[in-house]
């Protein structure tokens, strides 16, 4: 079990994935191998990084599909073992569907995907070049998501897979920003990010408007944290950077980079 001054660095509700990462480096440090997570969002990733760096026999690497993916899988590995991209097991995914007579959303994507049974850390990243969609998985659900995902919404659609080389380059949105904040409770960094008032970011996240990694939070006081990523529906989406201290009003210092609606 990892040690409370690490533990105390992480948030109550994330000691489930702390424990699935010790595991993880517990297989790759017991049987000297390497090991494969699923999809981690960043933050965590974050987390994991902090402990693979407490054990000096192990190294990690994590890849998404394409530089820049926010959903990675990590492989954890002994220091003699070289990785490539197939110790990913990755695949790639293009959404076919009549583009001249209906129009796809992400969140469309992301909604029936989840919604045919698979778990969000199953697959990575959904992208567009707004003219086609795509988006990456482990390769052992080829089969389902090619035989059973046949209909987004009203649109039927066919789940084509595709070669690495094929991958659309997403266009980057996000934009830096650098703010102060009074504290790291959910409705204080929503209000000052999106220039909203204090209730009427009480009020989105109450009624389930706002998600912290991809989970709805209906909790106002819910501490973030670094390389945590936030979406407001109908604001935009923001990820926390680092955070740079108090200045002298007691605020604290906030790196991070942002996407308006």
């Amino acid at each position: 079990m990892v040690d409370s001054n690490i533990r105390q660095h992480f948030r109550a509700d994330e000691s489930n994935f702390i424990n699935q990462i010790l595991d993880v480096i517990a297989t790759a440090n017991n049987q000297y191998r390497p090991v494969l997570t699923n999809f981690l969002n960043p933050r965590q990733l974050f987390i994991a990084s902090t402990l693979v760096n407490r054990n000096e026999n192990l190294k990690m690497k994590s890849w998404g599909g394409y530089s820049g993916a926010e959903m990675q899988r990590l492989l954890i590995y002994p220091e003699y073992y070289v990785p490539n991209k197939a110790d990913f097991n990755i695949n790639f995914f293009e959404v076919n569907y009549p583009t001249k007579f209906a129009e796809l959303h992400h969140r469309q994507i992301l909604g029936t995907l989840m919604g045919s049974g698979l778990t969000r850390d199953s697959f990575g990243d959904i992208i567009n070049d707004q003219t086609q969609w795509q988006f990456v998985a482990n390769n052992n659900i080829q089969d389902y998501i090619t035989q059973e995902v046949d209909r987004i919404g009203k649109v039927h659609v066919q789940m084509k897979v595709i070669e690495e080389d094929d991958l659309v380059h997403p266009h980057s949105d996000w934009e830096p920003m650098h703010t102060t904040i009074p504290s790291m409770r959910l409705d204080a960094v929503i209000a000052n990010i999106f220039n909203y008032s204090r209730n009427r970011a009480k009020e989105d996240i109450e009624h389930g408007l706002v998600r912290v990694n991809w989970e709805e939070i209906n909790r106002p006081d819910y501490q973030l944290a670094i390389q945590d990523l936030v979406s407001v529906r109908h604001g935009g989406r923001f990820r926390l950077l680092q955070t740079g201290g108090r200045n002298r009003k007691n605020n604290i210092r906030l790196d991070l980079q942002i996407i308006t609606a």
